[in-house]
């Protein structure tokens, strides 16, 4: 199959796929399942598995994945690429007029910061009735929680991780998935089934996955080292987050905040209103790297810094990926692997929790009135059901009409 084609099918993807990444991964099975027969349900299924189990975007990693099977290396650019340019460009546009021609106090721009806090309060919510399904990932969770409050420091977000990996390893307990199944004939050739995702050999496999643990430690060392390179500092910063995110785009927040806002490379309300913006959008709530990378100083046209942002947050996906398909049928038996990812899962939650206090609503809310605002948002997300992306357009545009209309009831 032409990695032309894989790029045409998810660009459309790209152009529609709204409602985050479980909608994402819906919409997936959709067309690659049940339209173009490209894998069969197992198939499928365990690349879903595969992609929740890593750390990084679990629908553009699914996506990757699947253009990976189908054209190899360039067929994984090619939908990474398909898939992620729409809402990438859109969100440098976004960061260009936010520069150049925005105020930082706008209304619709405060909308956007206080549907945030509705959205992550709703992702905690979901996540928290899907992960703390006991009290041992409850209180895993919590105490992450807990720690990240009282130590609000960027080393703890990884040491928090890495202590929720440990504890569920020792205290949890999960069951044996099944084997997948083998698969069927479909439009563009025989459907992948779960037996050909070793097709880059594990020596392949293991040699990218010794790329990516080897970057995790030389890449701060290197800006450090040269610390007149600014772009190593920041492929460093941005890849570091996307090694580190585990539960999915919303947990991507605290560690990219801890990454570009607490050393003064982006203003908080910066960060926020872009966050807000990045709910409008189709694709993957990672292009918000596009928007932060074009608001940095140390590159002289936003499009270059966006790129190397938007690059860096990705770059584990690829070397993951393709780096671990070859072993993944014996991995996610392993009763130690499944129990240290139910503790990360639970942990996260408890780092998605703590950013929802500090910095989504002590950087929105400042008063009752912003706070009715999160209400309200949050009733329409939470018991309407409304798409995030309809209700951040909804929010700007009232809070406009609100704004501009104040001075005309003030005078009358």
């Amino acid at each position: 199959m032409s990695a032309a084609r894989i790029f045409g099918v998810f660009l459309r993807l790209g152009l529609t796929s709204f409602g985050g990444p479980t909608a994402h991964l819906a919409i997936f099975h959709g067309e690659f399942v049940t339209r173009r027969r490209w894998l069969d349900e197992a198939a499928y299924a365990d690349l879903v598995a595969l992609c929740q189990f890593l750390p990084g975007p679990a629908s553009s990693q699914t996506g990757l994945a699947i253009g990976y099977l189908r054209a190899g290396y360039a067929g994984a650019a090619m939908a990474w690429l398909g898939f992620t340019a729409p809402s990438a460009i859109i969100m440098v546009l976004f960061a260009s007029g936010f520069a150049f021609g925005g105020n930082g106090e706008a209304a619709w721009l405060h909308a956007l910061k206080l549907v945030a806090v509705a959205v992550v309060a709703q992702a905690a919510w979901t996540m928290g009735r899907s992960l703390w399904t006991d009290r041992r990932r409850t209180a895993i969770g919590l105490a992450s929680a807990i720690v990240l409050l009282l130590l609000p420091i960027p080393a703890m977000q990884l040491a928090v991780i890495a202590a929720g990996a440990l504890a569920g390893w020792r205290l949890l307990e999960t069951k044996t998935p099944p084997e997948g199944a083998g698969g069927a004939e479909g439009a563009g050739g025989a459907a992948i089934a779960s037996r050909d995702f070793g097709r880059g050999g594990r020596r392949a496999g293991a040699l990218l996955l010794g790329v990516f643990g080897a970057s995790i430690v030389v890449l701060p060392l290197a800006a450090a080292a040269v610390a007149g390179f600014p772009a190593l500092a920041v492929f460093d910063s941005f890849y570091r987050a996307g090694a580190l995110v585990f539960g999915g785009g919303h947990v991507v927040l605290p560690l990219l905040e801890a990454e570009v806002v607490a050393p003064g490379w982006v203003p908080k309300d910066t960060f926020l209103a872009g966050y807000g913006a990045a709910q409008a959008l189709p694709g993957p709530l990672f292009t918000i790297a596009a928007f932060l990378g074009a608001h940095l100083p140390f590159f002289e046209s936003p499009m270059t810094g966006a790129l190397v942002a938007l690059l860096a947050i990705f770059a584990p996906s690829f070397l993951l990926v393709p780096g671990l398909l070859p072993f993944w049928s014996g991995l996610r038996g392993r009763r130690g692997a499944r129990t240290a990812l139910a503790g990360v899962n639970a942990a996260v939650v408890g780092l998605l929790l703590a950013a929802l206090y500090d910095p989504v609503f002590t950087g929105s809310v400042r008063g009752a009135a912003d706070f009715a605002w999160v209400l309200g948002a949050f009733a329409v997300l939470f018991l309407l059901r409304w798409p995030p992306w309809l209700v951040v357009v909804l929010a700007a545009v009232a809070a406009e009409a609100v704004h501009r209309a104040a001075p005309l009831v003030a005078s009358a």
